[in-house]
């Protein structure tokens, strides 16, 4: 089975996406910031293959996430999809110049999410 992190400080968010992610097949792990993303991708690599992370998050948030991420030429085959508020062109460009390779504004649906995965070749 297909293993996703989803990262958000909204523990009912996580959920919502959670769910969703539950439903196209993925077992799914939680953090609650980027800090604690980076932890869960430490400790099951090479196991996750989605990340799905909000931009506005405490101790670490998801853009700094993205680029430790990308960073670190062991996740250079994650797909990472932002999920966030953040709706401005600049910060969308700010996140696929990180390496974000998909960007989901909310609010979302279900088939939203699992279009963006569609797309990206994660879910068929």
């Amino acid at each position: 089975m297909a293993k996703a992190l989803v990262v958000d400080d909204s523990r009912a968010m996580r959920n919502i996406i959670s769910k969703i992610i539950t439903g196209c097949g993925f077992e799914v792990f939680q953090a609650s910031d980027g800090s604690e993303a980076l932890e869960v991708m430490n400790r099951e690599f090479p196991h996750i293959s989605v990340v799905l992370a909000d931009w506005n998050m405490p101790t670490m948030n998801g853009l700094d996430f993205v680029k430790h991420l990308r960073a670190d030429p062991r996740y250079a085959g994650v797909t990472v999809v932002m999920v966030t508020t953040e709706t401005h062109i600049e910060q969308m460009t700010l996140a696929l110049e990180a390496g974000v390779n998909e960007y989901v504004m909310k609010p979302f649906t279900g088939e939203m999410i699992a279009d963006k995965l569609r797309l990206l070749g994660v879910l068929h």
